[in-house]
């Protein structure tokens, strides 16, 4: 019998990814000013980088932006402005932490959407390669995916001092066992969710939504990241991502 054209519908949405961008933070390492999502890189928010950077996936059929609260009518007329408005992109409040926009994010998206990628806004320039990644791990059975890369530097567990005191060294650990973990990080929905929905007595502390799902037992895995998917949180990183941002305009009319 043939399948309804609602069902069909329904079948493709859920094989696309839907991604969520939690860009509700000021970012004050970067300085004083506006919004870290919301400063330039070649002329362009970061925020419409990083927008852009996923809606070039072809795994990727949704992405929610998750704005300040007071911010989301300037948001959503930044993206317009960029040619990211339509029903591919949509604009949401965000909250007071990172992990309660992302979870504002996730209410935002499909019930029948299966697959959810995370990404911070602050990473720009990562190569849709690393995106499509993300989401075919996921989408092959993985329940939570991070990209990442190799350190290239010595680690050293420390034991804290005060600003500025020498920390003594606790231990060198293995370098060819720690990797350094970028987004967009890749869940299924269901497990996501849950894990938010565990982590709102705020008893989880993690830095990222890979964390959380550590954090209640569940399993991720990493799969290779890029060495143009960096975080831009100091000045120094904004200078070296217009170096690699030029490059690309030059080489490849990006």
């Amino acid at each position: 019998m043939p399948i309804a054209t609602e069902e069909r519908n329904l079948n493709a949405t859920a094989q696309l990814a839907a991604a969520v961008v939690p860009a509700a933070g000021r970012g004050e390492r970067l300085g004083p000013g506006a919004p870290k999502a919301l400063r330039e890189l070649g002329g362009v928010p970061l925020l419409v980088h990083a927008v852009r950077a996923l809606a070039r996936s072809r795994a990727v059929g949704l992405v929610v932006v998750a704005a300040p609260p007071q911010g989301v009518a300037e948001v959503a007329a930044l993206l317009d402005s960029h040619g990211l408005d339509g029903k591919d992109v949509t604009v949401v409040a965000g909250g007071a932490t990172r992990q309660e926009s992302v979870r504002l994010g996730l209410a935002a998206i499909p019930a029948e959407t299966e697959v959810v990628l995370v990404h911070d806004a602050a990473r720009p320039l990562v190569p849709v390669e690393v995106v499509d990644a993300v989401a075919a791990a996921v989408r092959a059975g993985a329940e939570a995916v991070v990209p990442a890369v190799p350190l290239a530097d010595t680690v050293k567990r420390v034991e804290p001092q005060p600003a500025g005191a020498p920390e003594p060294v606790l231990e060198t650990p293995d370098r060819s066992t720690l990797r350094a973990v970028q987004t967009p990080q890749g869940f299924r929905r269901a497990a996501l969710a849950e894990a938010h929905e565990k982590a709102l007595d705020g008893e989880a502390q993690v830095t990222d939504d890979a964390g959380l799902i550590e954090h209640f037992g569940g399993r991720v895995v990493v799969v290779p990241g890029h060495e143009e998917a960096f975080k831009v949180t100091r000045p120094l990183d904004l200078v070296l991502a217009e170096a690699v941002l030029a490059r690309r305009r030059a080489t490849d009319g990006y």
